[in-house]
């Protein structure tokens, strides 16, 4: 994905740019997406950072209930060294290659903050957050079955191994299974609906459509890059919008990273796969978006 990526990260950043720096909490979000853009597990890296992050700042604030989570005493400690403390906690245990990079922007990011206890105090919580998040996320990667293509005659197989075919064990966020939301089986072929449904792709697909509209261009153009730093970047837009406070922020965050996690597990091609029974499938917690 790294290679992929690199080629739209500067163009992000450019739009990112004329944007305001909204909090702590986005200007980090920021870096640990163009961190784990370089590492392994992008996006699960993203959701563990950001729900780390959320319970962070949301045990200093109090805000929103905290889903039982102790994180211990928080009062008089640094949101921002909180949400910098998760931050780098989290990319060091999922992409230890990228230390440098993580421990540079760990460190610009104390600098700014006054050393004391407030810092100190922040430092542990996010520490602590960190550790609440990647305890309950440890056995994600724990069992995967090799990729096993279907043999059946008359299936196609593809050539090479499918993206993200393990993301179909990794422990749920917030969904019971990973099948919760799949849609149902295709239309037959010689049903009227599939006849209706190939004759619009091609209609609306082809390189020289005449009914294909320029909005409906540019929207397949956007989708089609399929980076998480374009996605993030409509969560971005949101958070720099105004009156947004940081534990909304961290909280929309998490939100969006973890669903973004779950729709990966979703749509992964688990059928080529016998699914184990280990912890990385077990039932889900209650998450706080449910409350």
């Amino acid at each position: 994905m790294s290679r992929c990526v690199s080629r739209f990260w500067p163009f992000v950043l450019c739009l990112l740019a004329f944007g305001a720096r909204a909090d702590i909490v986005t200007d980090w979000a920021d870096t640990t997406t163009q961190i784990a853009d370089d590492g392994p597990n992008t996006i699960r890296t993203m959701a563990l950072a950001q729900n780390a992050v959320y319970e962070a700042v949301n045990a200093i604030t109090a805000r929103y209930p905290r889903d039982r989570v102790d994180l211990g005493p928080t009062q008089g400690a640094s949101v921002e060294a909180a949400v910098a403390a998760a931050s780098r906690a989290v990319l060091l245990q999922e992409a230890p290659g990228l230390k440098e990079k993580i421990e540079a922007a760990y460190a610009r990011a104390l600098a700014r903050i006054g050393a004391g206890e407030a810092r100190t105090n922040g430092i542990g919580v996010g520490e602590r957050a960190a550790a609440d998040v990647l305890t309950k996320h440890g056995h994600d990667l724990d069992s995967i079955e090799p990729y096993r293509p279907a043999a059946a005659p008359g299936l196609y197989v593809p050539t090479t191994i499918p993206t993200g075919w393990s993301l179909g064990m990794h422990r749920p966020w917030f969904m019971k299974s990973a099948a919760q939301f799949r849609p149902g089986p295709p239309p037959t072929l010689k049903s009227v609906q599939w006849a209706r449904d190939y004759n619009e792709i091609k209609a609306l697909g082809s390189a020289t459509s005449t009914v294909r509209t320029p909005e409906q261009t540019e929207i397949a153009k956007f989708w089609a890059t399929a980076l998480p730093d374009v996605h993030l970047g409509l969560a971005r837009s949101v958070a720099t919008g105004p009156n947004r406070e940081v534990t909304r922020n961290a909280r929309l965050y998490a939100a969006v990273t973890a669903a973004m996690n779950e729709s990966l597990r979703s749509t992964s091609a688990r059928r080529a796969i016998r699914r184990p029974a280990s912890p990385a499938t077990g039932p889900a917690r209650t998450p706080w978006c449910r409350r």
